[in-house]
């Protein structure tokens, strides 16, 4: 049989986390709940950072930008499966299912740019504390998100592009709550060498640049760190970092535990388990590591909590 055309394609069956009609309920409840933590949690970090002057610095602008996408990345992934739970419908149409995959791909690899950016930030502040203002200019700030964003987009694109190449038998079943890449490359019918041999470099060259730049950094500071003498010198350094540290360790384990699971277990349905850590639990933490280890969030959060309470003392 030659391969179905393209054209031909109805839509692809997401078949989630579990095909157990039981366990749904539970899973819709477990993943509802957390979708509305993680918009709530990362919309008050920009809520914060935007209303308090004291939070008007690079760091926090960075900040905003990693809570803003990651709500994007879940909004992305998640309420398409409450939605199939909810109405017992499996189904995303072809149309559907690409435009997830190039939303999906941009956050969440603008998630990994920013927590980069967010290091190089963290290095010029410890290493070069007084020229910090200079190079950490708004203007800067501002340069480097926007390269952030121009590059993933076209990242994101190429890979989009790529897909649409690809033919496809009618109602291929994915493996996956989302339309993951890997995946529906996969179940192409037709040649998918070309996509194979794209989405591994590109995933060596994008992936592995941010973690490069990112252990750069932290050398860098640990070299500083390291010349100051007194040991509170060292904490109130260091300290500076210790949430950063936090949420780059969470993402970058989280995803080598999704890979080496996969690798292990050559299951898919293992795979889609493992990225749940990923692409929710991560987005989820994020904002409550910011906020716990972070003494200018938790100040903030007190003047953001206790502001509408001043208002109406003032006559």
């Amino acid at each position: 049989m030659e391969p179905s055309n393209k054209t031909q394609i109805s839509q692809f069956l997401l078949l989630g986390l579990s095909t157990e009609a039981e366990l749904q309920p539970l899973i819709f409840g477990l993943f509802l709940s957390m979708y509305l933590i993680t918009v709530f949690g990362n919309l008050l970090i920009i809520l914060v950072v935007s209303s308090d002057s004291h939070l008007h610095t690079p760091m926090y602008f960075f900040l905003s930008n990693l809570s803003f996408v990651d709500i994007c990345v879940t909004s992305t992934t998640i309420p398409k499966m409450l939605w199939n739970i909810q109405t017992q419908h499996k189904g995303i149409t072809y149309e559907g299912c690409i435009t997830q995959m190039y939303f999906y791909i941009l956050f969440a690899e603008l998630d990994d740019i920013l927590l980069s950016v967010m290091a190089y930030d963290r290095y010029v502040a410890i290493c070069h504390p007084l020229h910090y203002t200079v190079i950490m200019s708004p203007r800067l700030c501002v340069l480097l998100v926007l390269i952030s964003w121009v590059l993933i987009a076209l990242y994101s694109l190429l890979h989009s592009l790529m897909m649409l190449q690809l033919s496809f038998c009618p109602e291929m079943q994915i493996p996956h709550f989302f339309c993951e890449l890997s995946q529906v490359v996969q179940l192409a019918t037709s040649d998918n060498f070309l996509n194979n041999i794209v989405m591994y470099f590109a995933a060596v060259l994008v992936g592995f640049s941010p973690f490069a730049g990112i252990l750069y950094s932290y050398s860098k500071i640990v070299s500083c760190v390291c010349k100051i003498s007194s040991a509170q010198g060292k904490y109130k350094a260091f300290s500076t970092c210790v949430s950063h540290l936090l949420v780059v360790s969470l993402f970058y384990f989280t995803a080598l535990g999704v890979y080496l699971s996969s690798a292990a277990t050559h299951t898919s349905h293992s795979s889609a388990i493992a990225s749940v850590m990923y692409t929710v639990v991560t987005p989820l933490l994020n904002p409550f590591i910011y906020s716990l280890r972070n003494q200018d969030i938790k100040e903030a959060l007190k003047r953001f909590y206790f502001m509408p309470t001043l208002k109406d003392q003032i006559p």
